[in-house]
């Protein structure tokens, strides 16, 4: 059944116009008829069944008819810290990091990171936050991971106060993450395609976060955070 994102209220029992985008979707791109059903979710937790009790040129309404209330999501709020990339390297990364249940998305400048003006830094939250959208109407979650407004490393290590701190580095004092059930705040920071720089590291360390290394290969930016939920999610499964 295709899923939509809408930003309206919903409830049981309501006849409600599609937004346009939705509509043209839906309806024109997928031909949709008169009591064809999807899921519509608008971000405020569970999804409805639509479907469509009438349809023209220009608009169609549905009837929402049945509550889900699973949202799909992991029990821990994992929140990536990722160093803004490049084109499609950071829409890649959000995607991905949607799929596997990320809870937040903080975007970080580094030393190195890619700097954005303010104005394009308007509309690439704007754009980031869609790529968000699309993906949680893809993989059926139904919170939408918030993208946050960039911010300095030394910012958002001074005000990260979750459980687990993991920063991913390449570091002659490594920490292998001892196994047990995850807790229920994790923070991830991954640098920028040059990646951190020793005293950003160092930095991070000194905030309570420990350097995780997966393996002896390099990991491109866009990647670690993924690679790196996906291993915490493994060591959780073996050891719950």
């Amino acid at each position: 059944m295709s899923r939509f994102f809408v930003d309206l209220p919903l409830t049981v029992n309501q006849s409600l116009t599609l937004p346009d985008d939705v509509y043209h979707h839906w309806c024109k791109v997928l031909r949709a008829k008169i009591g064809d059903a999807a899921t519509l979710f608008n971000g405020q937790g569970g999804e409805y069944t639509a479907v469509i009790t009438d349809i023209d040129k220009r608009r169609a309404v549905v009837m929402l008819t049945h509550f889900n209330p699973n949202n799909r999501t992991t029990y821990q709020h994992i929140t990536l810290a990722q160093a803004m990339s490049k084109g499609e390297r950071m829409d890649y990364t959000i995607q991905k990091a949607c799929e596997m249940g990320v809870f937040a998305i903080q975007l970080i400048i580094t030393e190195r990171s890619e700097r954005l003006r303010y104005e394009r830094d308007l509309k690439k939250l704007s754009h980031w936050q869609a790529v968000a959208i699309s993906a949680c109407e893809q993989c059926g979650l139904n919170i939408i991971p918030k993208i946050l407004p960039p911010v300095e490393l030394d910012e958002f290590l001074a005000n990260c106060h979750d459980t687990l701190k993991l920063v991913m580095a390449l570091s002659s004092d490594k920490h292998v993450y001892t196994p047990a059930p995850l807790p229920n705040s994790i923070s991830i920071l991954i640098g920028p395609e040059g990646g951190l720089s020793e005293n950003e590291i160092a930095k991070a360390c000194s905030h309570g976060f420990l350097t995780w290394t997966l393996g002896e290969r390099i990991l491109r930016t866009e990647t670690a955070g993924i690679v790196t939920m996906a291993s915490l999610f493994m060591i959780d499964h073996m050891t719950s």
